[in-house]
């Protein structure tokens, strides 16, 4: 079954790279990206990994705990991490699901038979402090994720948890945001400030420090 946006993540125990977690208690309370790689030992997921390895203080910085996972070993992963250090210039800093069994592969979908019925798809999953799902991505393959952008998601998932706001196209942080529909205009100067509003169901403000 399709995992959906507002679902419980759902939980798991499984042995990683860093020993045996469960999820739930794994990411207790923080923000977490669960993310598959389709097999170690190969060329785009190897960067993936290298440069997911390389924002590893702007994900602490957001209180964002990083896992991946692939149907390979545990075993595998850790053979591989050499490599990835040596080609990427960076050590894995976050663990790695083995998955052999495809347990935890099954329960999040992450195998899809018509692109391939045995290895993994480029799956994303950001799940929110309360276990819940914020954001699902499906990459073929043969193309790299831009981990850049689910910096940027990242950054518009939690301001928008604080504040009754979204954020418009090409969005970076620093950049005006939009008034939720529901706010009143009395209770968005209250809140915000003054707002630019170009239609009435259009209205920009400055982001919240």
């Amino acid at each position: 079954m399709a995992i959906r946006l507002g679902d419980i993540a759902p939980d798991f125990t499984a042995d990683t790279t860093e020993g045996t977690i469960s999820f739930h208690d794994w990411k207790a309370g923080a923000w977490a990206i669960l993310f598959s790689h389709p097999k170690d030992f190969t060329p785009v997921c190897t960067t993936e990994l290298g440069y997911t390895a390389k924002l590893g203080a702007e994900f602490a910085k957001r209180n964002v705990k990083v896992i991946g996972l692939s149907v390979d070993s545990v075993e595998d992963h850790d053979a591989w991490a050499s490599d990835i250090e040596e080609t990427q210039g960076t050590k894995v800093n976050f663990p790695m699901i083995g998955d052999p069994d495809r347990t935890v592969a099954n329960l999040y979908d992450m195998i899809h038979p018509n692109a391939d019925d045995t290895l993994t798809v480029r799956s994303v999953f950001v799940i929110g402090p309360d276990d819940k799902v914020k954001l699902t991505l499906t990459y073929p393959a043969s193309t790299g994720r831009n981990f850049d952008e689910i910096l940027r998601v990242i950054d518009s998932l939690q301001l928008t948890a604080e504040h009754s706001l979204a954020t418009p196209v090409n969005w970076t942080p620093g950049d005006d945001v939009i008034i939720a529909p529901a706010v009143s205009d009395e209770e968005a100067r209250e809140r915000f400030g003054a707002f630019d509003a170009p239609k009435p169901y259009l209205r920009y403000t400055k982001a919240p420090s």
